[in-house]
Formats: C-alpha cells, structure tokens, sequence
C-alpha cells in the first residue's frame, strides 16, 4: 500500500488532505516543524521536519523521507517547493514521486514581481504592480497567504516589497489539476468567502467559462503537474483580473475535491498507473463551510 507525505500537517485547513489520503485507500504520513502539530493525531504516520531555515535541511529531510519508506510526496509548503523541485528527478530514482511542477514554474510564482512579469508578457489581465511605492497595496515580494500585505498612506522603504493597485469585485480562487503534459484535468473555480489570514473558511464553486479559458491560457504559456490554485478578481465591469498562482496543493481545495472527485486518486490512478481520465462533472454551486474541532488525547 503506497504511503503519501503530506507537510506542514499544523495547518487549520491540513486534515483534509490527510482525510483524502485515507480516504483513497493509501497510509497518509504527515509531517511538521512541531510534534505537537494536529496531523500527529489525524494521519496513521506522522514525523517531525527541520525548519526550512535549517542549513541541513534536505540532507534530514531526504533520510526522514526514505526511512519512513514513503512513495509519493504532495508538497505543500512554499518555503521548500523549490527544493522539492529541484530534487524530484533524484526522488524518482528512488522510487518517490513528487508531484510538483519544474524549478523555472516555482521560481516564477513563488515570486510576485516574476509572477506579474509572466502575466504581461503573456497578455494575462493583471493589477497594475510596480517594485515602487506607487500605488496604495504593499505586498511581500515572496509573500504567502495575507502576511504582510496591507495598504499604506505614508512612504515606507520598498525593499523586498511590491506595490498594487486595489481590486473591487468578486474575488476567485481557482483550484487546477494538472497533468503530466500540463493541461488541465480539472478548472473549478469558487468564490472565495470568509477568508481569514488568507485561508477560506468558507467557499462555493461557481463555473465561469471566461475564467476557465484563461487558466487554459496560463496553462499552455508554462508548465505545471499536479495540484495548483490561481487567483483573480471579477470587476464589477465584468473584467478579469489575475493577481497570482500558487504552484501547490492549497487548503481550499477541499471544495474542489467534494465537487469533482478525490484528486488523490486521480493523481495515481490517472497520472501515474496510466488510466484512462474520465473526468467527472462539476457540481456547480458546491458550498463549503469551516469549523473548528477539538481533538483529545
């Protein structure tokens, strides 16, 4: 039975993962920082990382991969999908599969002034952005989630910063399952609702055929494998606006699972054993709702 490591197993929105794993029938090994970390008490097998700040982080984290026999790996952290990429083709000599897209692919998105040069080189809509204080939202050039992005009114120094223009409309996250070949398999788009330090505790699938021609679009210009969530806003005008790509598994794609099919299967299944893809429909106006849970011990 294959074993699948999952990371950072300490987030509010990491059970779900751990919960498709077993739900497809496969031994879900989570991994963090932390021992105390909620996945310890979710998934059948669990091991404490370094931090990525670690000098010798992927000589422990290659040793605590291959010592837990693990076979595939869905990265999820941003401060290592790098690493994770420049490692895969060593990973699949012995044995694992990771599922994530080529170095040059996480280099430009985990970047947002790379990010947003991708989009106007490939005519992509897109905030205008600019490395100077020029417009009123000041996001962390490398940035995750909602750390430190914020709006400023006074003349702050821009290193490692970018600055954006503000959108008003209907804010979306699409989540894309991605094959070998880089087209998509699955686009579901879902509004995103009641986020909270940039994680959606609250969503509903809208289909929107403009947006997913898009994400086709993104898709041929640059490669990706596996899971990925893109975000844009919706005008009140009715244009399309882009601000960025997460290269990753991300938490909200729970609802893109319960709307389509559990894309761990697919991931083996389809990806990897070669199966015959046969997609299922999206079930438009899917809502999900967070809540937190207690577990004891």
């Amino acid at each position: 039975m294959k074993k699948i490591f999952v990371e950072a197993s300490g987030s509010m929105v990491s059970a779900f993962m751990i919960e498709a794993i077993k739900d497809a029938g496969y031994i879900s090994v989570a991994s963090d920082v932390s021992e105390d970390a909620i996945g310890r008490f979710l998934a059948d097998e669990f091991v404490v990382v370094p931090k990525s700040s670690d000098t010798q982080l992927w000589s422990k984290q290659i040793e605590l991969v291959r010592n837990q026999s693990v076979d595939l790996i869905f990265p999820s952290l941003d401060e290592t999908l790098l690493g994770w990429a420049e490692r895969k083709h060593q990973f699949s000599e012995w044995g694992i599969d990771v599922i994530i897209s080529p170095p040059a692919t996480i280099k430009t998105f985990t970047d947002k002034w790379r990010t947003y040069k991708f989009f106007k080189k490939n005519d992509i809509p897109s905030p205008e952005t600019s490395l100077a204080q020029d417009y009123p939202l000041v996001k962390p050039i490398n940035g995750r989630g909602a750390v430190g992005v914020r709006v400023e009114n006074e003349q702050i120094s821009m290193d490692g910063l970018i600055s954006q223009e503000i959108l008003n409309g209907t804010e979306y996250t699409i989540d894309v399952l991605c094959g070998f070949d880089g087209n998509p398999l699955y686009i579901v788009p879902r509004i995103r609702k009641g986020v909270v330090a940039g994680k959606s505790t609250q969503g509903q699938v809208q289909t929107n055929s403009r947006i997913e021609e898009y994400v086709r679009n993104i898709c041929s210009k640059i490669m990706f494998h596996g899971p990925i969530n893109l975000q844009c806003f919706e005008l009140e005008n009715g244009e399309i606006k882009f601000i960025e790509i997460n290269p990753r598994i991300a938490g909200g794609m729970a609802l893109a699972f319960a709307a389509t099919e559990n894309w761990v299967e697919v991931v083996i299944e389809q990806m990897l054993n070669g199966k015959k893809f046969v997609p299922k429909s999206v079930r438009n106006n899917t809502k999900m709702y967070r809540y937190y849970k207690e577990v004891f011990i």
